[in-house]
């Protein structure tokens, strides 16, 4: 079994929102060239997946519902055959500037936190 998996993508998230479709085309091929370099299967797993985004920002920040939907999108045929296989969904926003207080912090999230730059990590797990 692949999951879990954790993959981290560096600087600010795009939202599903954004006015230029090549800048949130552009989004999910790096967020979907990050998950692949962690993803160790070459199929999709055929059950229900949970997923946890941890936003970490530095100073502009987008809203926190409009953070996942690329996300999800992005991962579509890499690690789930749709995203209607996602049961359960967490996403995080904290500030990078204090100390972050994140559930279940893992190594690859206490790495990049201690740079004190924008980031978020993705951490998609077998869900129930």
């Amino acid at each position: 079994m692949a999951l879990p998996f954790e993959f981290c993508i560096e600087g600010p998230p795009v939202s599903q929102q954004a006015n230029k479709k090549a800048r949130r085309r552009d989004w999910r091929d790096a967020v979907r060239s990050a998950a692949r370099s962690e993803w160790d299967s070459s199929q999709p797993i055929d059950g229900p997946v949970a997923v946890t985004i941890n936003y970490i920002y530095e100073d502009a920040s987008l809203d926190v519902d409009n953070v996942p939907k690329p996300i999800l999108d992005a991962l579509k045929n890499l690690v789930y055959p749709d995203d209607d296989r996602v049961f359960d969904l967490a996403c995080h926003k904290r500030s990078s500037g204090g100390k972050l207080a994140l559930p279940n912090e893992t190594p690859l999230l206490q790495q990049h936190a201690a740079m004190h730059t924008e980031f978020l990590t993705g951490d998609p797990d077998l869900g129930p």
